[in-house]
């Protein structure tokens, strides 16, 4: 077993499988500029192991991801570093980066799956969640678009009038509607998602690399000729413009005092 040593979340190949585990279960997973490149990095070094079929994505504790860190808002220091539209654009490249690994990609979801946490299960080629898990898009309260490339791969996986609708009113909704409208492949039991997914996992693994790999090439091959993910190197821009927006800082200020 290989494992790889990370602040904010655990990486691990085991033979076929490896496993990416959001693991900051005391603040429910938020997706900092940290966790970005961590997460970044993570997959382009999974991506290297030639042994793997499949990987795991998961968050430990009471949900997957609670979405961006909102420290973003209000603490230079959460930019490790880099300039606005660079941290801006670490949760771009880290879903590049997840697209780009050759091994099948499966989302475990429980809990909460918000905002950017949605956008890092749509860049999986797979997802299974709990019955109870609640999804939300909170980015329009917040007084920012959907970034990450987030907008057109929600296109592609629920449609246009399902995206606006979803974006748009920020509106929680269930896992079950989510399944019905595609975004997920599975829904079982709450506390079942594990054994689903390591069942799902099990069975992929009995496959050639060589035809999974292929098959993985073919359909994101079409998915970039509808969607053309790779064109949103320019959603920081929209979302480092946002930050400095007075109507879009002031629905932020009023969203941010609701949750509080």
């Amino acid at each position: 077993m290989t494992k790889h040593e990370y602040e904010t979340i655990e990486v691990e190949a085991d033979g076929p499988i490896g496993r990416v585990t959001l693991n900051r279960p005391d603040k429910l997973n938020p997706l900092s500029t940290a966790t970005l490149l961590e997460l970044a990095d993570a997959f382009t070094a999974l991506d290297r192991v030639d042994a793997l079929k499949v990987v795991i994505v998961s968050g430990r504790g009471r949900a997957f991801s609670a979405g961006a860190d909102l420290s973003f808002f209000g603490s230079p220091e959460a930019n490790q570093g880099l300039s606005p539209r660079e941290s801006a654009d670490a949760g771009r490249l880290m879903v590049e980066s997840l697209e780009r690994l050759g091994a099948v990609t499966i989302a475990a979801i429980h809990g909460h799956c918000v905002g950017g946490g949605l956008v890092l299960a749509a860049g999986c080629d797979l997802r299974v969640a709990a019955d109870d898990t609640r999804f939300s898009i909170p980015e329009v309260d917040l007084g920012i678009p959907l970034a990450w490339g987030g907008i057109p791969r929600l296109v592609r996986e629920i449609g246009p009038a399902m995206t606006r609708e979803l974006v748009m009113t920020c509106r929680p909704f269930s896992a079950e509607e989510a399944r019905s409208l595609g975004l997920l492949n599975r829904v079982v039991p709450a506390g079942d998602v594990d054994a689903e997914v390591e069942s799902l996992a099990s069975e992929l693994v009995e496959k050639s690399a060589l035809t999974l790999r292929a098959t993985k090439r073919h359909v994101n091959a079409v998915l970039e000729s509808m969607s053309g993910a790779v064109r949103n190197w320019n959603d920081a821009d929209s979302l480092v413009a946002a930050l400095h927006d007075s109507e879009s800082r002031a629905a932020a200020a009023r969203y941010l005092e609701r949750i509080r």
